[in-house]
């Protein structure tokens, strides 16, 4: 299996919500796109939940720490 990539930065629209995200590799995706990865395994630390309002949705997995939160990784 192909080595999983990590987040390393975020790229938000206006409304503050994350339409990109920028991997470890370079390589950038749209929310959508790393939802299909990360449920293929291919981003770590990463997975994807229903909310209340029946979207799915990309978060980081419970860690404790605040630091890796995708809403708190830098911007590109």
């Amino acid at each position: 299996m192909a080595d999983r990539q990590q987040v390393v930065g975020v790229r938000k629209n206006g409304d503050g919500d994350i339409v990109e995200l920028k991997l470890s590799s370079g390589q950038v995706v749209g929310y959508k796109e790393a939802q299909q990865m990360a449920k293929n395994d291919q981003i770590e630390n990463v997975n994807v939940f229903r909310g209340r309002d029946g979207d799915e949705h990309l978060r980081s997995n419970p860690d404790g720490r605040e630091d890796n939160n995708l809403d708190n990784l830098p911007g590109f």
